[in-house]
């Protein structure tokens, strides 16, 4: 394992930030760290990376405990912050080579990073020039420096416009390949595009922990299918397993099966035994965002 939290718990004066929170991520996975603000997702992740230490559990991050090896932890992570710390004033080379000699890596890793976030058409550029994806890249890359085995993020495409969303998305999901990821994020979409798998925290509290792939089987199947004409609901229930059809307009229906089994041949082939034809036929994903509300409200 990468990383392992073992009832972790966290007060600040009268105020508990985290309570009893274990969890444990593989090597290689990407993980999405979801919560409302002030849930203890940041203070989860400083304790990882050694910067708050626990009042009560234990924390390991790749073999080393985080409280009796910080150096061995602080090696093997990288760790680009919310609010993400440059100086604005330096170069993008001067900034990464600085970044090199605190790290004690070779320079040879500085053109290597450069080029694996994508920053070689700005590496000669003042920071305080490149657009807000660009920082963010040079953040990326600073983490990346010294090779880390994990990688905690902290909202790192809060503010970009939604182009510069897709570069960083692909850019961490391309990096997902060799680190282990904590990710942590207000953007399901996000989550969905990129992790593997979701951790919910609420109130300080591990309140979810779930494959993506496993929450989509959990609930109803729902298929969007539109026809060439107007059907009628009580039609398309005599489909098997339907529970629940709905128009959502003009020719496109919404029909839910319990079961999960795949119902798209089924519906294909019901439409053709009844000479309906189908200009769509698709599998509605599971809405992160109602199991999100429905943990956190």
């Amino acid at each position: 394992m990468s990383i392992i939290v073992k009832n972790i718990t966290k007060t600040f004066g009268t105020q508990t930030a985290l309570q009893d929170v274990s969890f444990s991520i593989e090597k290689g996975e990407i993980v999405g760290f979801l919560g409302p603000n002030g849930a203890g997702k940041s203070t989860m992740m400083k304790i990882l990376t050694t910067y708050h230490t626990a009042d009560e559990g234990q924390a390991v991050v790749n073999m080393f405990d985080v409280l009796e090896e910080k150096k061995n932890v602080q090696k093997s992570i990288g760790y680009l912050p919310e609010h993400n710390p440059l100086y604005l004033d330096m170069y993008v080379k001067e900034y990464l080579g600085f970044n090199a000699n605190v790290y004690q890596v070779n320079k040879d890793r500085i053109k290597l990073v450069i080029e694996q976030t994508g920053l070689s058409p700005e590496a000669n550029k003042k920071i305080g020039q490149l657009s807000k994806g660009y920082r963010q890249r040079v953040g990326l890359a600073a983490a990346l420096l010294h090779d880390p085995e994990v990688l905690i993020l902290d909202e790192p495409t809060t503010g970009l416009d939604p182009n510069q969303l897709l570069e960083i998305r692909k850019l961490i999901k391309e990096i997902g390949k060799e680190k282990t990821i904590l990710l942590s994020t207000h953007i399901m979409k996000e989550v969905e595009a990129v992790c593997d798998r979701v951790l919910i925290i609420n109130k300080g509290r591990l309140v979810a922990d779930k494959k993506l792939s496993e929450l989509r089987e959990e609930e109803d199947q729902v298929l969007i299918v539109e026809f060439d004409f107007r059907v009628e609901e009580a039609f398309l229930k005599k489909l098997p397993e339907v529970t629940q059809v709905q128009n959502t307009g003009g020719f496109v229906y919404e029909i839910t099966f319990n079961t999960t089994k795949d119902m798209r041949p089924a519906v294909f082939d019901f439409a053709h035994d009844n000479k309906l034809k189908t200009l769509q036929l698709s599998r509605k994903n599971k809405n992160l965002e109602s199991l999100f509300s429905e943990l956190t409200l």
